[in-house]
């Protein structure tokens, strides 16, 4: 079984039953994403200087932090009164972990029930994002309609992608180099917490559709009152996990290579990044060298919070035997 980290793929053996999952433990401290993850630092009017935390096993920055932070940067910009309704944004260049990011806020328009921004996300003088963001007043409406939330187990009865991988590290038969591939995924904590509602779809070893679902929440707490700062924890989270999707159908191949392309979001309801989620993604395209990807937030309580695409470069490496092409 290969458990899927971004576009980084670790195997693990199947066969024996997993364990029960561990009690809950205290979520009092506050989020590394308030704290540190999504605080910039205000340089001049409109400019906005962000540190690099978690970075993925590509050693490349992760696309969830440019696109929160840049948002982040795009709300600072707007009244109190206005929230983001949607995002678009293309991934330019390769991000560097070992330079901060620079973000420049362009103010395209105001209005009296919509504000426009365009964000630039910039290392060594060279764009590596560029995000729009539209915020929008609350406003009634007599249209309301939304599909149904899947049925699934809650997120108590479910284990963690951690407690997954500690599970097959416990198996004396494993091979030394996917247990060395495990124990840097956990060296490496990422600021959210992951629960499979099935883990067999993180697989690569057997052939599946592409589409998963997992319960996902920001580490720590965030608390109630700042709709516009969950907005912008859930466009990190978003890009978890995302892309990968696409090779579910295709356990024989090997990526050699897979970036995101352009990422877009749309939000629908209030929701807390701090509490549980579902997050429904699945992959109705590849071709091209490219995926598609699509994805659904849901609150517990069965409300639509948001929806994202994506679309991605998958690059494959190539067979021995180019007969079997």
């Amino acid at each position: 079984m290969v458990l899927t980290n971004m576009s980084e793929h670790e195997e693990k053996e199947d066969g024996d039953p997993l364990p029960e999952c561990p009690p809950m433990v205290s979520r009092d401290l506050k989020s590394i994403l308030v704290t540190s993850v999504l605080q910039l630092e205000e340089i001049d009017v409109g400019l906005y200087r962000g540190k690099n935390h978690w970075i993925p096993l590509s050693r490349r920055l992760f696309g969830g932090q440019i696109i929160g932070q840049a948002l982040v940067a795009a709300a600072k910009s707007v009244g109190d009164h206005l929230y983001a309704h949607s995002l678009h944004c293309y991934f330019v260049r390769a991000g560097d972990p070992d330079i901060p990011v620079l973000y420049n806020v362009d103010r395209v328009r105001d209005g009296r029930s919509f504000c426009v921004r365009s964000v630039k996300a910039i290392q060594r003088g060279e764009p590596i994002l560029v995000l729009q963001a539209s915020f929008h007043l609350d406003q009634p409406s007599p249209l309301m309609h939304q599909f149904s939330m899947p049925e699934v187990p809650p997120p108590e009865d479910l284990l963690s992608l951690e407690d997954l991988i500690r599970f097959v590290l416990g198996k004396p038969d494993l091979q030394q180099k996917v247990k060395q591939g495990f124990n840097k995924v956990l060296a490496n904590e990422v600021p959210i917490e992951v629960r499979p509602v099935n883990p067999l779809q993180f697989s690569r070893e057997v052939t599946t559709e592409p589409k998963r679902m997992f319960w996902v929440r920001a580490r720590g707490h965030i608390g109630e009152g700042n709709m516009k700062l969950h907005v912008c924890v859930a466009a990190y989270i978003s890009d978890y996990s995302f892309l990968g999707t696409t090779m579910m159908s295709y356990p024989a191949k090997r990526v050699k290579m897979m970036a995101s392309l352009d990422h877009a979001m749309w939000f629908h309801n209030t929701f807390r990044a701090d509490e549980w989620m579902l997050y429904e993604v699945d992959s109705p395209w590849a071709g091209g060298s490219r995926g598609l990807v699509q994805g659904r937030l849901w609150r517990r309580d069965g409300v639509l919070a948001a929806s994202c695409c994506q679309e991605g470069l998958i690059r494959l490496t190539a067979p021995k035997d180019w007969s079997k092409l």
